[in-house]
């Protein structure tokens, strides 16, 4: 899916987690706008809690925009979604969550 494929579903359904997930997602890929990640990477941990993959990529650029200390608060608690069994999966994200947490 293209970038403006994700902003639209973003405009349809602001609450939609895989729309704001995918974009954030994608304007990471193509080195878009940290800021502007980071916002809709934000809101995808807050529908989705439980989703690891949107903490580890919100943590990374976390730590790109130097903000280590929300970096760690985000990687910590998806580490803590997953090792509580909270999460679906993401077991396999949980070693570099650990890795970025003990670098910051």
């Amino acid at each position: 899916m293209d970038i403006d494929a994700f902003r639209q579903m973003v405009v349809k359904n602001p609450k939609g987690f895989l729309g704001r997930y995918g974009l954030g997602q994608k304007i990471l890929q193509e080195n878009g706008s940290l800021e502007e990640a980071v916002e809709h990477l934000t809101v995808a941990t807050q529908l989705d809690p439980t989703h690891a993959a949107s903490h580890l990529a919100l943590g990374r650029a976390l730590v790109q925009l130097g903000r280590k200390a929300e970096a760690k608060s985000i990687l910590t608690a998806g580490v803590e979604a997953v090792l509580s069994g909270r999460s679906n999966g993401g077991r396999d994200l949980v070693p570099e969550m650990q890795e970025l947490l003990r670098s910051l």
